[in-house]
């Protein structure tokens, strides 16, 4: 079984990962700005004259373009070698990365009216270029940092657009509506940290979602590590909705045994390779069926295994599940003895139904979920009594008297024995399908 990873290190291993999908992003949504405004420049160049005076403006514009791309491949490679000055996950790293970026724009808006002597550009399309990095900050998944940067920008643009709409007031954009265009700048300011907050929370509600996937999944994994691969995904579903059931309880269940008849004979014959495969092989198909049936292998016993059904969670009739699952193996087995996938082989398989105390048991380093009671030797003692009645398949009456109707005729009562350890008296029934009955007589107890 795979180490567990914990939830922080999932959740670190996602910062990562959405770091370096924020930042291709924006190198993605900036070259496409890029190439949109040199499509505009190409088509509407006297228009573009008439507004900056010059063509510095656009030759700007790609050059802040290309510094960004390669300040962002530069952040990828810091990510990827986990620098210690520059750790993905401080706030110094996260907060000078936003820092960094909000202001090449604020220079490139800058250096534009400083050169054209014209605050035109503070009121075009091209100041939204903040909402990218304010909408990506998202994907940081840190509630403060998207604020940071939404703050971040609304100074920053605020700052510059009242600073230079004073100084340029005599410019033809500025000067027909100085108290309106004011007012502008300081909306345009608000509605970015107003957006930096939404996407904050945006971030959070991500972030917290993440969280609770990972610690189910986490969850999962620690349920499935108790039980080992025996366990059907729909039982550990079960176990997680309820927390209660891995704790001490008492319980109905019913406890099937199976042993595989003559194994000590086989494994002397045979190499240890190929005793192994043919456990792999008998084991294969009879867990499948146990799990498909709702039942959890608790034990491998060399020859055999135990399995419980009804705990630790209860789905439905769990004596009927597991002779479903009895009857299902001895037919699975007659097929792959037809088939010659198997050598000779014979199971003995005992249910019972009763009480059952259940639960975690061990240290806080290794525990193992365990069905202890009566229930466990009463089904021991009569799968042992298949030998003596040469059979494959015994059921106690309390497993008998829980099934329907249609399964209870395929069982005969052949009375009641005297159980091993006990005075007590057990009635048994027997499978009898005429089909698999007569092909186990035939293949099993000849010679």
């Amino acid at each position: 079984m795979q180490n567990l990873i914990s939830v922080e290190e999932s959740f670190n291993a996602e910062i990562t990962k959405s770091e370096r999908l924020r930042a291709i992003i924006l190198v993605g949504l900036l070259g496409l700005e890029s190439i949109f405004l040199l499509v505009i420049y190409f088509f509407y160049s006297e228009e573009y004259l008439y507004m900056f005076k010059t063509h510095i403006a656009i030759f700007a514009i790609l050059i802040f373009t290309f510094i960004i791309i390669i300040f962002e491949f530069l952040v990828q490679y810091f990510i990827g070698k986990r620098s210690k000055m520059f750790c993905l996950h401080s706030r110094f790293f996260t907060q000078f990365n936003a820092f960094s970026e909000l202001t090449l724009l604020s220079l490139l808006l800058i250096f534009i009216v400083e050169y054209s002597g014209q605050t035109v550009i503070l009121q075009s399309p091209a100041t939204l270029t903040y909402f990218i990095f304010i909408v990506l900050s998202t994907l940081r998944l840190n509630f403060k940092l998207s604020v940071f940067t939404g703050l971040l920008a609304a100074l920053e643009f605020i700052l510059i657009s009242i600073y230079y709409s004073t100084h340029f007031a005599d410019t033809p954009v500025d000067s027909a509506h100085p108290d309106l265009t004011g007012m502008q700048y300081l909306g345009q300011g608000l509605i970015m940290l107003i957006t930096g907050i939404a996407a904050g929370f945006v971030a959070d509600l991500i972030k917290k979602k993440m969280i609770i996937s990972w610690s189910n999944i986490k969850e999962k994994n620690e349920v499935i590590n108790l039980f080992g691969q025996q366990i059907s995904p729909q039982i550990a579903d079960n176990i997680l909705t309820n927390d209660n059931e891995l704790s001490g309880t008492r319980k109905k269940v019913c406890v099937m045994f199976l042993d595989i008849r003559k194994f000590t004979p086989f494994v002397e014959r045979h190499q240890p390779e190929e005793v192994v495969a043919y456990l792999n092989t008998l084991f294969g198909f009879m867990i499948d069926i146990v799990q498909a049936h709702h039942g959890v292998i608790n034990q491998f016993l060399g020859d055999g295994f135990m399995a419980t059904f009804g705990a630790p969670v209860s789905i439905g009739n769990s004596s009927q599940h597991a002779t479903d699952a009895a009857r299902e193996i001895i037919k699975k087995l007659d097929i792959e003895l037809d088939k010659g996938n198997i050598p000779k082989t014979s199971i003995g398989i005992g249910l019972h139904y009763d009480e059952a105390v259940t639960g975690n048991i061990g240290s806080s380093t290794r525990k193992q979920y365990s069905i202890t009671g009566r229930v466990v030797i009463m089904a021991s003692r009569i799968e042992q009594l298949n030998k003596k009645y040469n059979t494959n398949l015994l059921i106690s009456k309390e497993v008998f008297n829980q099934l329907k109707l249609d399964t209870q005729n395929t069982f005969e009562w052949i009375g009641s024995s005297k159980i091993k350890g006990s005075e007590k008296l057990v009635s048994l029934h027997k499978f009898v399908d005429e089909k698999t009955e007569k092909s186990f007589n035939k293949k099993h107890y000849e010679n």
